[in-house]
């Protein structure tokens, strides 16, 4: 672990050596806010909560974390920094795991900086903070989700657009897959047992039980199973384009 954590810590400097990382939480953070007052009708709901923020959150990251993601494995193929990276004494899941979690941490921080919403909320009410923490942490996981598919996107091209438009489309496969759009092409012909398991895909359904304060365990399992195979999906990727 402690190669993931060299890599991780350099990763995460990168990011604040350029403006990108300034540019992407300013955009972020200027959204958010746009989204939750004005689509959102914050003050107009009259409610002490902060739903209005959550209900965009997955939307907001959608083409947002695509947008991050692109470069983690795209960029190094290019440059042909991947095979400097390689002959340092590193495995490949050590750096799959490294920039993932930096990519993570550096989104953790861009979500923490809406904290001021959370201090309006609890200054004009008195909302329920353990239903907004936890939608805090639904957040977290949900954003973890979309930069594993986003990391296994960009390992698949050295085009950074590519890499974004890839996992762009995915992420909104997994985002609409349990709403009835979806659902109601496959219940003319499918059996019900596939019906309901791409229903349980969805990542929506299990960041909205999370939003409500509901921490449910399949939800946890959900997102580190996720997560998970996508990272190991990254990985075997690396290696099978090693010689590309």
């Amino acid at each position: 672990m402690r190669n993931v954590g060299i890599i991780m810590r350099r990763e995460l400097v990168s990011y604040f050596a350029t403006p990108l990382a300034y540019v992407f939480i300013l955009i972020f953070l200027v959204l958010a806010n746009a989204l939750t007052f004005y689509l959102g009708g914050f003050y107009e709901l009259g409610q002490a909560d902060l739903n209005p923020f959550f209900v965009f959150i997955p939307w907001l990251y959608l083409f947002l974390i695509p947008a991050l993601s692109m470069k983690l494995w795209a960029e190094e193929r290019k440059s042909g920094s991947i095979e400097l990276l390689m002959t340092q004494p590193v495995s490949m899941r050590d750096a799959v795991l490294g920039k993932f979690l930096a990519a993570w941490i550096f989104t953790a921080l861009a979500l923490a900086l809406t904290f001021p919403l959370w201090i309006t909320v609890n200054y004009l009410g008195h909302p329920d903070n353990g239903a907004i923490l936890a939608a805090y942490l639904g957040s977290l996981l949900l954003a973890g989700g979309f930069l594993a598919i986003g990391s296994c996107m960009s390992a698949l091209t050295r085009n950074q657009v590519i890499a974004f438009i890839l996992g762009v489309v995915c992420c909104f496969a997994f985002l609409l897959a349990g709403y009835p759009l979806v659902l109601d092409v496959f219940r003319g012909w499918a059996p019900q047992a596939l019906t309901d398991a791409i229903a349980s895909l969805s990542f929506y359904a299990h960041f909205d039980s999370i939003k409500k304060g509901v921490i449910d365990v399949r939800d946890l399992l959900y997102f580190a199973m996720l997560i998970s195979l996508f990272l190991l999906a990254t990985g075997i990727t690396l290696e099978l384009r090693k010689a590309d």
